[in-house]
């Protein structure tokens, strides 16, 4: 176990709707330049954890601390200015606008700032968008074009630019490849592993095993509403992670200390 200090850490994060109890109890961490991955079977409590990290909502207890200090998110909003970048599966794009309104909208580069009177800097945002295109290895050829007329991979690509651009803290990536076809997830992947060389700490949460163990350090399992376990990828399988999304493997039974810290 690193003694290094987590970029983000987690301590009995619950949400209950009701009677109903979406997530009890979660402990997690997250390490300088670590890529960490989110599964378990629908309904096991990923998506509200994210929700809660990211300021959707709230939770009813918990603690969230970033760089050791402890944080309170009331909208996503907040998290973003904390650092946290998050590419939903739904990508959050306007398919209008061009790559430099999209990676820059809401964060609009002016010359003169009057509200909605203001002067925009086309110039300084066209600029900052390939400079960000080009760390993250994104080739769009034709900055001034709509993403309406983008493939999926080209506009998951600007999405996760975006994000990189950003990031102070940490970006989670939503099912980031969901919905696109081989080649174009192959894109994508080549993006993640260049994040993880430059070492930016990364959430992925993903059904893609095979996506998993190619592209994360670490694997928190979720289920029935609880983080049961994390796993070095290192030190487990993919039969191992079905059996404990599943519930046909027990992690307290599992040998290595790196696998039960929840």
């Amino acid at each position: 176990m690193t003694n290094a200090q987590p970029v983000l850490q987690i301590r009995g994060l619950t949400k209950h709707y009701g009677g109903v109890k979406a997530l009890t109890g979660a402990n997690f961490r997250l390490l300088p330049g670590e890529h960490a991955a989110i599964v378990g079977d629908n309904g096991a409590g990923k998506s509200t954890f994210v929700r809660l990290i990211t300021g959707a909502e709230r939770p009813n207890e918990g603690e969230i601390s970033l760089d050791g200090q402890s944080v309170h998110f009331d909208s996503p909003l907040d998290a973003r200015e904390q650092g946290i970048e998050t590419v939903y599966q739904t990508l959050a794009l306007a398919e209008d606008l061009d790559v430099p309104a999209n990676i820059f909208l809401g964060r609009e580069i002016t010359h003169v700032n009057l509200g909605p009177l203001s002067i925009l800097n086309h110039k300084a945002m066209r600029e900052k968008s390939t400079a960000m295109l080009s760390t993250t290895g994104v080739k769009i050829q034709d900055m001034s074009e709509s993403l309406r007329g983008m493939s999926g991979g080209q506009r998951q690509c600007v999405a996760i630019a975006r994000a990189a651009g950003f990031a102070k803290k940490l970006i989670i990536l939503d099912e980031p490849t969901a919905a696109l076809g081989v080649a174009e997830t192959a894109r994508v992947e080549q993006i993640i592993k260049g994040l993880k060389q430059q070492g930016i700490p990364l959430i992925i949460i993903s059904h893609n095993l095979r996506q998993v163990f190619d592209l994360v350090d670490r694997i928190w399992v979720f289920r029935q509403g609880r983080i049961i376990c994390s796993r070095l990828t290192r030190e487990t399988n993919p039969e191992e992670i079905v059996g404990l999304i599943t519930g046909a493997i027990d992690p307290a039974k599992l040998q290595s200390e790196e696998a039960v810290v929840c």
